[in-house]
C-alpha cells in the first residue's frame, strides 16, 4: 500500500470516527502516564491536524483563547499573593491553632477553601502544604490526617468562583463561544459555596476518619531517619582518597554519593561548595548505609571515626553536626522536569548545586543506588545545598516541604497587590472587561509596581498546563465540528428518552468525574463540554445547567491520586497509597453530586 492509497483510505472514514480514534489514543496515553501530559496533548493536536480534523490555519489558535490567557494570569496573580505577603499573614494565623485536630483540620481546610476561591488551588495548596506539615510535627499528629482533607479542601474552594480551577474558566469560555456572554466572577459562586460548604463538613467530621494514620511519614527524621545515617570518614595518610577531589571520589565509587561536609582545620564547609582535593586528616561528612560505607572504606581507603579514637578526632567529631547542613525536604510535582529521569541525566549538582540525599515513595525510604532512581510524581527528596534553594527547587519543579519562617512582606505592596486584584474583580462584575483582560491587566500592573519579579512571575506559570490547555482546545472543537460529540450526545438521549433530565445530568456528571479522575480536570472540562452542549440541544432545554454539571464534576477529582496536582502533591508526604484516596473520595464525591445537582437545577433551571 503507497502512501496516496492510505490517503484515500483514510479520507473515506467519516471524520466523527477519526476524532474518537485520537480522543481513544490520548485517553490511553493520559491514563498509560508514560508521557507527560502537555505532550500527550500536543501530539493529539498535531496529529488532528495531519488527518484534516482541524485546519492547519486554527492548529495553535487554542494558545490565543482567552481561557488559556485566564489560567495564566492568575497563575501570577496568585505568585504576586505568596510574594506580598498575603498568604503569609493567613497562614501565621493558622499556626496558632490548638492541639485537637478536629480544630487544625477546621481552619486548614477552611482557610485553603477561602484561598482556592481567590487563587489557582494548587497554589493555595502549596502554601499550605508546608504549614499542615509544622503543625502535625508539633503537635505530633499524623500528617496523613491532614494532607488529604487538605487537598480535596482546596479541590472544593476551586468550585466557588470564576478562577478558582481552570475547569471554570474553560466552561466559561466555551459558554461565551455559543451565547456570547460567558459566566461572571461569582456566577459559580451559589452551587460552589453549597458544595464546598457541605464538603468541609464531611471532611471535618467523618471524612478524616476514612483516612489511614500512618505516624511520622512527612517528616524527615521519621521517613528519611538522617541522624541513623549520617556517619564521619576520616582520610588517612596512606587512603586511596587522599589528594582526590569530591568529584572524583564519586567517580571512582560510580555513585553519586551525598557527602553533606568536610572538616578541615575545624572549620566545616558544606560538600556542594567543597572544591579542594582532600587531604590527610580531613573528615567526611556524609550520608550512607552499610554497602557504601563498604564500599568507602574497601575502595577509597577511607575509616569510620568511633567513639573511643584519639582526642583530635574527638575535637574533630564535635564540630560535625547536621545544623547548617540546609537539609530540605521537597516534593516532586506532576510538571517536574524530574519525572522519569534520573539524577545524572539532571546533573543536579553542576547545573543546580544541590546533593541528593535520600528518595522517599509512597511513605518509605527507597533503598536502591541513588543513581538508578527515575523520579515519579509525589516523590519525597532530601536535598542539600545552599541558603537559598528556593530558585532551584521551582526550576526543577518541586514544592518545599521544610518548615519556613513566615515572612509579612512590604505592607505597601500586600495592600497594592490587593487593591489590584479587587480592581479587576469590579472590572469583571461590572462588565468593564472580559476575564482575561482584566486578569492580564491585573498581573501586568503587579508585575509593573514590584509586587512581584518577572523572572518569578515566567516561573509562576504552569508551562505544561498551558501547552494543555491550548493543544486541547482546537481537538475539543473537532469533536464538536466533526460531529462526534452529538453522536455521543444522541447515545445518551436514548438511553436516557424515558428518564427525566435530571437522571441524564447525574448520568453526565458520573461520566465527567470518572473522566477527570484519569486525566488532567482541564482536559475534562474540555471534551466534555461540547457533550454537555449537545445534550441541551437535544433536549431543547437551557445550556448552562449542564455545563455547569461539567464544572462541578470536572473539578471533582477525588477518587485517585493523578487525577489533579494538589492530590498528587500529598501523595509523598502523606506516605498514602492509590488506594486510600477512594476511601474518602467516594462518599465525597457522591456528596458533591446529591448536593450539586439540585443546587445546579435550582440556579440554572431547565
Amino acid at each position: 500500500m503507497d502512501f496516496s492509497q492510505a490517503i484515500n483510505i483514510i479520507s473515506a472514514i467519516a471524520p466523527s470516527n477519526l476524532v474518537f480514534a485520537v480522543l481513544g489514543l490520548t485517553l490511553a496515553a493520559f491514563i498509560w502516564g508514560r508521557f507527560r501530559y502537555d505532550l500527550v496533548a500536543l501530539s493529539a493536536l498535531l496529529g488532528s491536524v495531519m488527518l484534516g480534523l482541524v485546519p492547519a490555519e486554527d492548529a495553535f489558535s487554542g494558545f490565543g483563547h482567552p481561557a488559556v490567557i485566564t489560567v495564566a494570569a492568575v497563575l501570577v496573580l496568585s505568585r504576586g499573593f505568596e510574594r506580598s505577603g498575603v498568604v503569609d499573614v493567613i497562614a501565621g494565623q493558622v499556626l496558632k491553632v490548638g492541639e485537637r485536630l478536629i480544630l487544625q483540620l477546621a481552619v486548614l481546610v477552611g482557610t485553603v477553601v477561602v484561598l482556592s476561591g481567590i487563587m489557582n488551588n494548587v497554589g493555595a495548596l502549596a502554601l499550605l502544604l508546608p504549614v499542615a506539615l509544622r503543625l502535625a510535627r508539633e503537635h505530633d499528629t499524623s500528617p496523613s490526617l491532614l494532607l488529604m482533607p487538605l487537598a480535596f479542601g482546596s479541590l472544593l474552594g476551586g468550585l466557588t468562583t470564576l478562577i478558582g480551577t481552570p475547569p471554570n474558566i474553560i466552561i466559561s469560555s466555551y459558554r461565551g463561544s455559543i451565547t456570547g456572554e460567558t459566566f461572571s466572577m461569582f456566577s459559580f459562586f451559589p452551587v460552589g459555596a453549597v458544595v464546598a460548604l457541605t464538603g468541609f463538613v464531611f471532611i471535618i467530621l467523618i471524612g478524616w476518619r476514612l483516612t489511614p494514620s500512618r505516624a511520622g511519614n512527612a517528616s524527615m527524621e521519621g521517613m528519611f531517619d538522617t541522624a541513623h545515617y549520617l556517619v564521619e570518614l576520616k582520610v588517612d595518610e596512606d587512603a586511596r582518597a587522599n589528594g582526590m577531589t569530591l568529584q572524583q571520589l564519586r567517580h571512582e565509587l560510580e555513585e553519586t554519593l551525598p557527602i553533606l561536609g568536610v572538616v578541615r582545620d575545624d572549620q566545616r564547609r558544606t560538600g556542594n561548595t567543597f572544591y579542594a582535593a582532600l587531604q590527610t586528616g580531613d573528615i567526611l561528612l556524609l550520608e550512607a548505609g552499610p554497602d557504601e560505607l563498604k564500599q568507602l572504606e574497601d575502595k577509597l581507603g577511607l575509616s569510620v571515626i568511633s567513639a573511643d579514637q584519639d582526642d583530635d578526632a574527638a575535637d574533630a567529631d564535635s564540630q560535625v553536626d547536621t545544623e547548617g547542613l540546609q537539609l530540605v525536604e521537597a516534593v516532586v510535582r506532576n510538571d517536574s522536569i524530574m519525572i522519569n529521569r534520573s539524577i545524572r541525566q539532571l546533573r543536579l549538582h553542576h547545573q543546580f548545586d544541590m546533593h541528593l540525599v535520600a528518595v522517599a515513595r509512597d511513605g518509605e525510604r527507597l533503598r536502591q543506588r541513588l543513581r538508578d532512581i527515575r523520579f515519579q510524581p509525589g516523590d519525597v527528596l532530601l536535598l542539600q545545598g545552599d541558603d537559598d534553594m528556593h530558585e532551584g527547587l521551582a526550576a526543577l519543579g518541586c514544592l518545599p516541604l521544610a518548615s519556613r519562617e513566615l515572612q509579612l512582606g512590604q505592607p505597601r505592596k500586600l495592600l497594592l497587590s490587593l487593591a489590584i486584584f479587587a480592581l479587576a474583580i469590579a472590572a469583571m462584575l461590572l462588565n468593564l472587561l472580559p476575564a482575561a483582560v482584566a486578569l492580564s491587566t491585573a498581573a501586568l500592573v503587579s508585575l509593573l509596581i514590584g509586587v512581584l519579579p518577572l523572572r518569578e512571575a515566567y516561573q509562576a506559570i504552569d508551562g505544561p498546563v498551558i501547552v494543555l490547555l491550548g493543544a486541547m482546545i482546537p481537538v475539543g472543537q473537532a469533536l464538536e465540528t466533526s460531529g462526534g460529540a452529538a453522536l455521543i450526545a444522541d447515545a445518551l438521549l436514548e438511553l436516557g428518552s424515558s428518564w427525566p433530565i435530571p437522571a441524564t445530568l447525574v448520568g453526565l456528571f458520573m461520566l465527567s468525574l470518572l473522566l477527570s479522575n484519569v486525566i488532567n480536570n482541564a482536559a475534562a472540562a474540555l471534551l466534555m463540554a461540547p457533550i454537555a452542549a449537545s445534550l441541551a440541544k437535544g433536549f431543547e432545554v437551557s445550556l448552562d445547567p449542564f455545563l455547569m454539571v461539567v464544572a462541578v464534576s470536572a473539578s471533582s477529582a477525588f477518587l485517585t491520586p493523578i487525577g489533579h496536582q494538589s492530590n498528587t502533591l500529598v501523595l509523598g508526604p502523606g506516605g498514602y497509597r492509590f488506594s486510600d484516596y477512594w476511601k474518602m473520595g467516594l462518599p465525597l464525591s457522591l456528596l458533591v453530586m446529591l448536593v450539586g445537582i439540585p443546587m445546579i437545577l435550582w440556579r440554572w433551571p431547565l
